[in-house]
């Protein structure tokens, strides 16, 4: 198994970030289940027991990109004022504001995609499957995988972090949560780019 195998299956099963990842298996001779021990005693491996809890303090933060041509305004929310006045939760919030500002996520998840715009897109793959030659089972696996591919693409949480795209957002927060002992999450943004036209437009 690659070490990038091995560093998937570990994030996936800790959330850790990805160098707390590879640091892991270095220490433990890249065996998966002492790497996750390894997690848990520096308190990395927590963040799914955290994600249950009520996080209702946080912060608004309006990021301002490129001389005044993007702007970002976005709350993220953690469970105590105390964390949230922490250099290095304020400091998340910036990150992912910045990255708003570059990647131009479409939705915050895959639950916040209309049914219409999946069946869109749904609708255009299997035509280009089916006009590549493709039948059956084939076009449906086909679509799946760009479905997925879309989601990665346009949805917030599951876009590859601009300052580290070995890992994605959703990761990024997990290794927040690690560090910070409290459940973090991205409750809404907005961006807004100079010359767009609005939504009510």
């Amino acid at each position: 198994m690659t070490e990038a195998t091995l560093v998937k299956e570990l994030r996936d099963k800790t959330g850790a970030g990805f160098m707390d990842c590879k640091k892991a298996l270095a220490n433990s001779d890249n065996n998966i289940e002492k790497a996750i021990i390894f997690l848990r005693e520096k308190g990395l491996a927590s963040a799914s027991k955290k994600a249950g809890r009520e996080a209702n303090e946080g912060r608004v933060l309006a990021y301002i990109h490129g001389e005044g041509k993007i702007g970002v305004l976005i709350e993220v929310n953690c469970e105590t004022d105390f964390v949230a006045r922490t250099d290095e939760f304020q400091e998340f919030v910036r990150n992912v504001a910045m990255h708003i500002a570059a990647a131009n996520p479409r939705y915050l998840n895959k639950e916040a995609v209309p049914a219409k715009d999946i069946e869109s897109e749904q609708s255009i793959f299997r035509k280009q499957a089916e006009d590549s030659g493709k039948k059956g089972p084939v076009i449906d696996k086909i679509i799946e995988g760009k479905i997925n591919k879309f989601f990665e693409e346009n949805c917030l949480v599951n876009q590859r972090y601009v300052r580290d795209p070995d890992q994605t957002i959703e990761n990024l927060v997990k290794s927040q949560v690690a560090k910070l002992g409290e459940n973090i999450s991205i409750k809404r943004y907005e961006r807004y780019q100079l010359g767009e036209s609005t939504k009510a437009e």
